[in-house]
């Protein structure tokens, strides 16, 4: 067996690892796309939000608030500006809470981030710009989040 038989042999075999690792790899990121009902994401059902059982409390306050008529959970929770805001805003809500609750790590009570405060602040304010001109009860020029009055907006609660 010569130095070159030897070299392509090993090579074969990282190959075939590599396709292997790869394959693992997909294969688990599918399982567990579907296994998490992925695709109800990639659509506007707020029922996809009650997939999580720690969401369930706030789909049930949703479904019996003010906005379920009117709002789904994306028309509050992701950017309006754009399309590509929209998903990268949905994509990487979807990766943090994913990867909360598949290691378990989250909070017992659900408190929105600061981030995600700013994009529901800017959709409050697109949604109801006409009306909160007019009762802002902030001073000229003085910002004030909407969850200053309406602690749970959206929500029943």
């Amino acid at each position: 067996m010569t130095d070159q038989d030897t070299s392509t042999r090993r090579l074969r075999r990282w190959v075939l690892a590599a396709v292997i690792m790869l394959g693992v790899f997909v294969g688990l990121g599918l399982f567990t796309f579907i296994y998490a009902q992925g695709g109800s994401y990639l659509v506007d059902d707020p029922a996809a939000c009650a997939n999580c059982h720690v969401m369930w409390d706030q789909y049930d306050s949703w479904n019996r608030g003010s906005h379920q008529a009117v709002a789904t959970c994306n028309d509050c929770h992701v950017p309006h500006s754009d399309p590509i805001s929209k998903w990268a805003v949905k994509g990487l809500n979807g990766f943090n809470h994913s990867m909360a609750f598949t290691i378990g790590n989250f909070p017992n009570v659900i408190r929105i981030r600061p981030f995600n405060a700013e994009v529901a602040q800017a959709n409050c304010i697109h949604c109801h710009e006409g009306m909160v001109s007019q009762i802002h009860g902030a001073l000229p020029g003085e910002d004030r989040p909407c969850t200053d009055c309406h602690v749970n907006p959206g929500h029943g609660r």
